[in-house]
């Protein structure tokens, strides 16, 4: 029989961003932190390049700030950015008290890189596999916590609100969640954190593990909260190119260390779309990729660092260097095959700087949330920055309202009387090929109004047949997955459709030119009501 739960906190997502609102939260507060696989299966494990702060004298703060706005074409909100880097030196410090061992120089200072779009050397790594240290360290400190309940296998179905319990006001109180098992179980509780990650999967190519399928976003945004800024997706440039390697990422750091890429006949391009050649900010990098690979009828490009010597290769870059010999490729001597892919989703659910949503006691923090931060093109290593960031300000918020918010109502059981179950699945998995490949055809890096178009007349029949499917059948995690992934897709498609221009991430070759005044592109759930606190 599935079991129902209550706890203080229910986290759904189990990478930086929710491990660090859980760790930071006061231990007399019973804490769930649920993942749709292993506790360290989320994107943050597979983040290689770094975390982007101010930890240099000859850095400064407004530079951070500058370069973050440039990056983010004029859509930054500047009071999120200011937030963002003003509360960078103490989220690092606490990842080091944390125990996170980041890579030093010969005089055991912290070493710093430089990536796109950065002015300075403000890449604090742990060799070029950041994100495994970070997640690795927090598991460890989450797992020795008494009050924190890390649970494995789980997928979220959705939220309960008291709108969906007919009840007064505007609260969240838990959610639904589907267990190793296959049975729905009951989740109650005083303040519920998405920390699911984005939607990058809903794209043929994605650098992204499979989970990354949006599900916090369509789940807030069915219980009534407001997206913005869906339209701009990250692709990045840099993808290892190969039948059998699977999302592997090309850390930008690769570049920032002086790799060049190159076309087929081994010259480089780079300088003839920026001056600031490999180093231009990764929407650019990624549409001058793309540009030349369709020029040519290319099936990928080349990333080059072999100019280097060796041991500065593998000391620096040792995943990459052990990842690509697997494959038959010795970056210390040829170049790297790479394309691009969807990387990050810079739109999201809109949240405040204390990680509030429209929905009194649910909090969305990472690339789930929208905070202003990115804007129109997220500049590199600022996400898992906002992460910590944010994750902080989340935990101190819940801390500080613990004690006068009262304990969730009783909620229903999963009711499974009037499903069956499916003996049809393969219209999940045809269903999930068609949408990949409609977003990755239409709605990629280069759009026009008429590929818009078309992606939106198929999602449209694909939701209703989605929603036929999961009205009619036990969910699945595969379909819950695909339920989600055709919502954000929908978002993504509807503001890409509002943009008419070309800004940052959002290309289209129906309005190449920018507006002049910059706007968020705000969706708002046709179910949502504005109510008081």
């Amino acid at each position: 029989m599935p079991q129902s739960y209550e706890y203080d906190v229910l986290v759904i997502g189990s990478g930086a961003a929710g491990l660090t609102v859980a760790l930071n939260l006061p231990e007399h507060l019973s804490v769930a932190v649920i993942s749709k696989g292993r506790i360290s299966s989320g994107a943050t494990l597979w983040a290689q390049g770094g975390i982007a702060a101010v930890l240099d004298s000859d850095d400064s703060l407004e530079n951070h700030v500058r370069d973050t706005l440039a990056a983010g074409g004029g859509l930054c909100h500047e009071d999120a950015v200011r937030f963002t880097v003003e509360h960078g030196r103490e989220s690092i410090e606490w990842l080091i008290d944390s125990g996170v061992d980041f890579t030093r120089d010969e005089n055991a200072q912290l070493h710093l890189t430089r990536e796109g779009g950065h002015s300075h050397r403000r890449i604090i790594h742990a060799a070029d596999a950041t994100g495994h240290a970070v997640s690795s360290t927090l598991v460890e400190q989450a797992a020795a916590r008494p009050n924190i309940h890390l649970l494995e296998s789980r997928v979220a179905v959705d939220l309960i609100t008291h709108r969906k319990l007919s009840l007064p006001g505007n609260r969240c109180v838990g959610a639904y969640v589907l267990n190793l098992n296959d049975h729905v179980e009951l989740f109650r509780a005083r303040f519920v954190v998405i920390a699911t990650g984005g939607a990058s999967k809903a794209y043929r190519y994605t650098s992204n593990p499979d989970g990354a399928s949006g599900d916090g976003i369509a789940m807030a945004w069915r219980a009534g909260c407001r997206a913005a800024n869906m339209e701009f997706n990250q692709f990045h440039p840099t993808c290892l190119y190969h039948p059998h390697a699977k999302s592997f990422l090309i850390t930008e750091a690769l570049r920032g260390e002086g790799g060049t890429l190159l076309l087929p006949d081994g010259s480089r391009f780079m300088d003839r779309f920026d001056s600031r050649a490999e180093l231009a900010p990764r929407d650019i990098v990624a549409r001058a990729i793309d540009h030349e690979m369709k020029r040519l009828g290319a099936d990928h490009l080349y990333l080059d660092i072999s100019h280097k010597p060796a041991s500065f290769i593998q000391s620096h870059f040792p995943t990459i260097y052990e990842k690509c010999l697997e494959f038959g490729i010795d970056i210390c001597r040829e170049p790297i095959p790479v394309v691009p892919a969807a990387h990050y989703t810079c739109g999201g659910i809109i949240t405040d700087n204390r990680a509030r949503s429209d929905i009194n006691q649910l909090y969305v923090v990472g690339e789930a949330a929208f905070t202003g931060l990115h804007g129109a093109n997220r500049m590199a290593s600022n996400s898992l920055l906002e992460c910590l960031v944010y994750g902080r300000a989340a935990a101190r918020d819940i801390a500080s309202r613990a004690s006068e918010v009262p304990p969730p109502p009783p909620a229903p059981e999963w009711d499974e009387s009037q499903v069956r179950d499916s003996d049809e699945d393969v219209v999940i998995s045809h269903n999930w090929d068609e949408l990949r490949h409609f977003m990755w055809d239409y709605v990629g890096i280069v759009r026009t109004t008429k590929r818009l178009q078309r992606a939106k007349h198929r999602v449209d029949l694909l939701s209703r047949e989605i929603g036929e499917f999961y009205s009619n059948y036990r969910v699945s995690s595969d379909l819950l997955e695909l339920r989600n992934l055709v919502t954000v897709a929908d978002l993504i498609i509807c503001s890409a459709l509002q943009r008419r221009e070309s800004r940052g991430l959002h290309y289209t070759l129906d309005f190449p030119g920018l507006q002049h005044e910059a706007r968020d592109t705000l969706l708002t759930p046709t179910s949502f009501r504005t109510q008081a606190p």
